[in-house]
């Protein structure tokens, strides 16, 4: 695996590194970290979203004629 990064970033994770006191190493697994809980959180969203379309009957007609 290659991962190319720019400049800045560089200068990021340097400065970053010195002010907290972790290694890069450890700062990209915790980025990543957040990253992916993030995405999956947005996916998870969306599918739920497209469930909710699976229907295009609103409360009443979704219902009506069901006895309870």
């Amino acid at each position: 695996m290659i991962i190319e990064f720019k400049e800045s970033t560089v200068e990021n994770l340097k400065l970053y590194s010195e002010l907290l006191g972790k290694d890069v190493n450890t700062m990209l697994e915790e980025a990543l970290e957040l990253y992916f809980e993030a995405q999956q959180k947005m996916l998870l969203e969306k599918n739920l979203e497209n469930e909710n379309m699976m229907t295009n009957l609103d409360y009443d007609e979704f219902w009506d004629g069901v006895d309870l």
